[in-house]
């Protein structure tokens, strides 16, 4: 019998786990980017304009960004002039992104942006292909996360960086426990009334908490090859920057 994983705070399946979490993303793909702001106040915003100064992305690098459907981070590296090639194993998400591209003007195989539907655990793309990898809140969604870092460190030139976005457990006390009771009783409520769908959402929080403590996923990043890793905790470990480099 296949190892259970984790989907939310169930075990289940592995195969199971990944048919979930299909669903799930191809239930809220259209409101997705909504939904991070009424979740986050915004601040997904700030976050991730942090995280893309920290990748550095110049023009001419060839950039991954996985899990990436909805264009968020690819937008902000090509801006910098980096080649970015979009990718994420849910149709759907990539298909939102795409017409968020247009909206923008940018055509699809265009302006620094390919789109392509890639399983991050079994990439396709050739060995030694990119100069960085980058995955924001993806990661704990992947079915074997030890997989998906192994592919990483696969796909990377030797001097490339991996970047990841996560959230992760604030460790300040008092808004610990005020962000379990509104992400546990809130979050969910407002899945229902913007997306009409209040159990994905659920999922979505109960993943965050079934997710490795920031040490310990710093510890699965050496595991996959990766060296110089770093972990740099936003909101007291509500969120961090993890990282590390392939020499």
């Amino acid at each position: 019998m296949s190892k259970q994983v984790s989907f939310g705070y169930e075990d289940v399946a592995p195969e199971e786990k990944t048919r979930r979490v299909g669903a799930v993303f191809s239930h809220v793909a259209a409101k997705y980017d909504i939904m991070n702001d009424a979740m986050s106040g915004g601040m997904h915003r700030v976050w991730k304009d942090r995280f893309v100064r920290r990748v550095k992305p110049r023009p001419g690098e060839a950039i991954l960004d996985m899990a990436g459907g909805t264009g968020d981070i690819a937008f902000r590296l090509a801006e910098r002039g980096a080649s970015v090639t979009v990718s994420d194993i849910n149709q759907d998400m990539l298909d939102v992104g795409i017409e968020r591209a247009m909206d923008r003007g940018i055509a699809t195989g265009s302006g620094g942006l390919v789109w392509s539907r890639q399983n991050a655990e079994e990439l396709s793309f050739l060995s030694r292909t990119f100069d960085a990898y980058t995955i924001a809140f993806g990661i704990r969604n992947v079915t074997h996360i030890d997989k998906a870092l192994a592919e990483a460190h696969r796909v990377l030139k030797h001097g490339g960086r991996f970047f990841c976005l996560e959230f992760s457990t604030t460790e300040w006390p008092g808004f610990k426990e005020a962000y379990d009771a509104y992400s546990h009783k809130l979050v969910p409520q407002i899945g229902k009334v913007i997306a009409g769908d209040a159990d994905s959402y659920r999922y979505l929080i109960e993943s965050i908490r079934r997710f490795p403590p920031m040490e310990e996923f710093e510890g699965l990043i050496r595991n996959a090859g990766f060296a110089r890793t770093k972990v740099e905790p936003i909101m007291g470990g509500l969120v961090a920057i993890h990282s590390g480099w392939k020499i």
